[in-house]
């Protein structure tokens, strides 16, 4: 089966890396570095996910589904909508995937064949920052809902808010959406992450008396092909049943922040001049 993107109404411990296979309830997500392959860590600091990237690398949105039911993941970078390109809101366009399936998001949709890769940047080079949305950059989402069961679709249903555009709610009942299908890259399930509603309002934990670099975001990178597809997902309920949320900087403002522990990366660094002691030229070396 493949993943779908719903359209219309369509990644730790304290200090520390989380197991790995730590999961949220619905699905596991992850953040993925394209350029290595390698799944970024993630540290858990005061109620909120952290991964560290790496300016110019491009990532991916690792997302597996736990439910043997479909599950729409309404996906997020920056606070903007990585389909639709809108402030990010629950209502909007999303990945549709099958049970058990998992897909990679690799960049912002541009057409049913062709998206603009993520990568690391400076924040003020973002997408974000250039349409002149700067204030959520450094932060990814992914708002998870479960299916309405097909024998509840013929019940009498409690007046809602129909989500997408207004022609799609014209053609469909409410909250019932378009979505896209695209074919999932070949990759091993990663761990996720999970976060709470209640970790959307966690304090910011950045310390302004600390040296800082600049903060990342993501650009709006190369255009690849992607191909999707178009079918209908009717939400169980307006609000998402799982939030999910990580937040994103580099290696060296983490430390700053007191999310990674310097030791850990700082003196594990290789220096090309380990030793201070006087030498001319090279010594011979020990007989046999």
């Amino acid at each position: 089966m493949k993943p779908v993107i719903a359209a219309c109404v369509l990644m730790l411990g304290s200090l520390g890396a989380l197991p790995a296979h730590a999961a949220g309830r619905l699905a596991e997500v992850s953040v993925i570095d394209r350029d290595t392959g390698a799944q970024l860590e993630a540290y858990y600091h005061r109620g909120e996910y952290w991964v560290a990237g790496t300016p110019g690398a491009h990532y991916a949105i690792f997302i597996r589904s736990h439910l043997g039911e479909r599950l729409l993941a309404v996906t997020s970078v920056d606070g903007v909508n990585v389909i639709t390109g809108q402030n990010a809101g629950w209502d909007q366009g999303g990945y549709v995937l099958d049970p058990g399936e998992s897909y990679q998001i690799t960049g912002w949709r541009k057409s049913d064949y062709q998206i603009a890769a993520f990568a690391f940047t400076a924040a003020a080079a973002s997408y974000a920052a250039r349409t002149g949305r700067a204030d959520n950059v450094g932060v990814i989402g992914v708002a998870l809902f479960r299916e309405q069961p097909a024998d509840a679709m013929l019940a009498p249903q409690p007046p809602q808010i129909a989500s997408g555009s207004p022609e799609a709610a014209k053609s469909a009942p409410p909250l019932a959406q378009r979505a896209q299908r695209e074919t999932p890259s070949a990759a091993s399930a990663p761990s996720g992450l999970e976060a709470s509603s209640a970790d959307l309002s966690a304090n910011e934990t950045s310390n302004s008396a600390l040296p800082r670099s600049p903060a990342l975001g993501t650009t709006h990178g190369e255009r690849e092909y992607s191909y999707v597809a178009h079918t209908t997902f009717i939400r169980r309920q307006w609000q998402p049943d799982e939030i999910i949320r990580i937040r994103y900087d580099s290696l060296d403002n983490l430390i700053a922040m007191g999310i990674v522990r310097p030791h850990r990366y700082v003196l594990a660094r290789p220096t090309p001049f380990p030793s201070t002691e006087p030498q001319h030229y090279v010594p011979d070396p020990p007989p046999f």
